[in-house]
């Protein structure tokens, strides 16, 4: 994940798009799926100038816009007008993840059939899930076939999972500090579902009468999710001191988890459980750009030289790229600079 981490911004209000009967892999049905996005640019008239930029695990579309408090971050220095993503050119969408809690239908909604928020009743849902609701959106708008699939972290994920399911739909995927699977030493669903079931205030997902009780919870996650990510680094020029940037930092994990619903983290870590696209590699029609980070420990340089046999072998047009950064997990928002005319001549690219 990546970028500036700050302050949440001021940024345009999501739009929302809602359909029914939304079916899952799982055979569930949802009776209503709403999907949170945001927008830049303009459409063309055919539909064919849309980058779909996807969002990391526990941020939304407010990525695209500058100091987002986000593990993922802001890829405003990548993405608006006169970018590498040129939004004077493209139409860009960012879709909030089914899951998710940034306006899309998720654990924290609630059901129509109930009245009551989802919790621990929401259904399983896979990384196909997230894609297809995509697809629904991308319809929905008149987005005909992607100019590129592009995102960080669980976006990359997903940017992989685009490439491979909707071969046809996309012309270019850009995957940056992420993995066409889920490595091993990603947190266990098992491990984080004991840690929230022993919370009290969990209540078995179901909290909405009592919206700040996880906040501790989530504030203690948070925080050692932003230092293994490498937010120290990324602090470290606006806030030399070392209580300062503590500081800040116990003040941007607990503005984070005010907002972010812990049954998230929990449906999302379950649909990359089992995600590993390696054996549908060779679907993927469009050429690929691989951003890794040299400090990063979620997603280590070392993937680039394991896949890419398994790239090779899959018959894939592929580039890679390591960003010389100090800031970890962060690197491809934090240091955007270091691969911005990368990637600008990879969207150029025909």
């Amino acid at each position: 994940m990546d970028g500036a981490v700050s302050t949440i911004v001021s940024a345009p209000a999501l739009q929302t798009h809602r359909s029914p009967d939304f079916a899952l892999a799982s055979g569930e049905v949802l009776p209503e799926l709403v999907t949170g996005y945001a927008t830049l640019g303009r459409l063309d008239a055919d539909g064919g100038n849309a980058v779909l930029v996807l969002h990391g695990y526990t941020t939304g579309p407010s990525m695209l816009f500058p100091g987002s408090n986000a593990a993922e971050g802001s890829w405003s220095g990548l993405v608006g007008p006169g970018r590498a993503i040129d939004t004077d050119r493209y139409f860009v969408i960012c879709p909030n993840m089914l899951g998710s809690s940034y306006g899309s239908t998720g654990p924290g909604s609630i059901d129509p059939r109930t009245g009551r928020t989802y919790g621990r009743t929401f259904p399983r849902i896979a990384m196909c899930d997230v894609i297809d609701a995509q697809k629904r959106l991308l319809d929905a708008l008149g987005v005909g076939r992607l100019v590129a699939a592009v995102g960080p972290s669980f976006g990359a994920m997903q940017a992989f999972e685009w490439g491979t399911r909707y071969p046809e739909r996309v012309a270019r995927v850009v995957a940056a500090v992420g993995a066409p699977y889920r490595p091993a030493n990603l947190a266990r669903v098992d491990v984080l579902l004991d840690q929230l079931e022993n919370e009290v205030a969990w209540r078995d997902g179901r909290y909405a009468t009592h919206p700040q009780s996880m906040q501790p919870f989530m504030t203690k996650m948070r925080i050692a999710t932003l230092e293994r990510y490498g937010i120290d680094a990324e602090l470290a020029a606006r806030f030399p001191d070392r209580a300062a940037r503590k500081q800040e930092i116990e003040r941007l994990a607990g503005e984070w988890a005010g907002e972010f619903d812990a049954g998230s983290l929990l449906a999302l870590a379950q649909a990359i459980e089992r995600f590993d696209v390696r054996e549908t590699l060779s679907r993927m029609k469009a050429p690929l750009l691989y951003v890794l980070s040299r400090s990063d420990e979620a997603f280590p340089p070392g993937l680039a030289q394991e896949l890419a046999p398994v790239f090779a072998a899959a018959g894939l047009r592929w580039s890679w790229l390591e960003l010389d950064s100090d800031k970890g997990h962060l690197a491809s928002g934090a240091d955007a600079a270091k691969w911005a005319p990368a990637l600008r001549q990879f969207m150029e690219t025909l």
